[in-house]
């Protein structure tokens, strides 16, 4: 390593070797989630456009419901990684089982809505007439599987608290794998069409919440921890819940108004931006990943009251996150002219998708800090300060986009919207860690976090039983 490299902070330590084995498997996770939807895409398209169609509609909504619920895995990783720092592995596993039982409670309520409301809810997400009936199948079938999901969604958190990101991984990677011959089988040998997809991607959710069960299930055996429903319990974790439901909910409207505005440009611009948005999503998954290692790492030393610990891996989670930001973006800038090609043969859209793309070289080393830190802060439990600045910076973003809109600036104006909301959420938070009011010790934790409960027994010494330390 060069005298270079070690002054700007960037040498090698077991802390980096530490923060990669929890990013690496993470973003292997990430990754493997969307391959649900693409071998549903890949299976059902050979059925005909209309049952393609219904897929849309109903795995758009799917996929929303998923993206709302994400909250159990953030809120359950912040909490179990508390406890286990701070010595509390029955209390740990414990709350994960909470966490796992309010998935349970929240996925009946959504499946029976799915179930229920199936017909209006595929044409409210404009599903073709010929469509509606492909779309109401699969969405009917695919509803059994939500209690099932958001288990998966919880347990995820879990493993990610007990810093076992490899667990996931394995099973992530399996259930893809499972889905794309269980589709296969029942769609076409068993003739059984979009139902089959649905029905294999179900059972598929089904066995991963099966395995993730049984990892939790030995692991409260081990430590005492109770598997009935607590009440109390779940009332805490759904408390916890609602200020990172609020961000995300936020998060999803900013989203959705840069959509709609760019489809009031015309066909080009929207497929352009839909284009963009991919591609933002997909190197957004990397980022991700180590947000989700800062975030386990990061709850765990708080819940140990190591606060100086917490400040160095936030530091260092921030340096690679812009280091990885930066050549993301230089990947991008060497190779849009190669792979744009490859979307689209309107010379137009190309034209736009380049111009867009020139812009989000410029933002991903400003995103890349907003997305660990976000995830940093998840993690030491200050979801109620996100949920608030959410509001605020939310509204920066559609302040910036209808004036772009008003003043006739095109699509180049809606991504500079976006750089200005980037740039507002890296100020807020930015702020917010250079203070100690994010700095929260011990197993309860800030911004609703559950305190020990009566019962709760620390036992710091088998620590090192479940979680990996650098």
């Amino acid at each position: 390593m060069s005298s270079e490299s070690r002054r700007f902070g960037f040498r090698p330590t077991a802390e980096d070797v530490h923060l990669f084995r929890l990013a690496v498997p993470a973003l292997g996770n990430l990754v493997a989630e969307p391959l649900f939807l693409l071998a549903d895409s890949a299976i059902v398209g050979h059925l005909g456009t209309p049952q393609l169609a219904g897929l849309a509609a109903a795995s758009a909504l799917l996929a929303t419901l998923t993206y709302l619920c994400v909250f159990l895995a953030y809120g359950t990783t912040a909490a179990v990684g508390r406890r286990i720092g701070a010595g509390d592995l029955p209390g740990a596993v414990r709350q994960g089982v909470d966490g796992m039982w309010l998935g349970v409670i929240l996925g009946v309520v959504l499946g029976l809505g799915g179930i229920v409301f199936a017909e209006p809810l595929v044409r409210m997400f404009g599903a073709s007439h010929e469509a509606v009936p492909y779309g109401v199948t699969y969405l009917r079938v695919a509803s059994l599987g939500q209690p099932a999901m958001l288990v998966v969604l919880a347990s995820t958190g879990v493993l990610r608290g007990l810093q076992d990101i490899r667990t996931t991984l394995v099973v992530a990677a399996s259930g893809a794998g499972a889905n794309v011959v269980l589709n296969y089988v029942l769609v076409y040998p068993l003739g059984m069409g979009i139902a089959g997809s649905a029905t294999g991607t179900v059972l598929t959710q089904y066995g991963m919440a099966a395995a993730y069960s049984a990892v939790v299930y030995k692991a409260a055996r081990r430590y005492g921890a109770p598997l009935r429903p607590d009440r109390e319990g779940i009332k805490q974790a759904a408390s916890a819940s609602v200020p990172l439901l609020i961000r995300t909910i936020l998060l999803r409207m900013a989203l959705l108004a840069g959509t709609i505005l760019a489809a009031r440009y015309g066909t080009e611009a929207l497929a352009a931006q839909q284009v963009a948005w991919s591609l933002w999503g997909f190197l957004a998954l990397v980022l991700d990943a180590l947000a989700i290692a800062g975030q386990a790492w990061i709850s765990q030393l708080l819940g140990g009251s190591d606060v100086e610990g917490a400040r160095r891996a936030t530091r260092r989670t921030m340096q690679w996150g812009v280091v990885t930001g930066v050549v993301l973006g230089l990947v991008v800038l060497a190779t849009r002219q190669l792979f744009i090609p490859l979307f689209t043969e309107d010379e137009v859209v190309r034209h736009l998708l380049s111009e867009v793309l020139l812009l989000e070289v410029l933002f991903l080393p400003i995103a890349a800090p907003v997305f660990v830190l976000d995830g940093i802060l998840i993690g030491a439990g200050d979801g109620r300060y996100l949920a608030w600045v959410g509001v605020v910076t939310t509204a920066v973003y559609l302040g910036a986009a209808l004036s772009s809109y008003a003043g006739g600036g095109g699509l180049m104006g809606l991504w500079w919207a976006l750089g200005v909301f980037m740039v507002a959420r890296l100020v807020v938070l930015v702020v917010r860690i250079r203070t100690d009011r994010w700095i929260v010790t011990g197993g309860g934790g800030a911004g609703g976090g559950a305190g020990l409960r009566e019962g709760d027994v620390v036992v710091s010494g088998e620590v090192a039983a479940v979680t990996q330390t650098p």
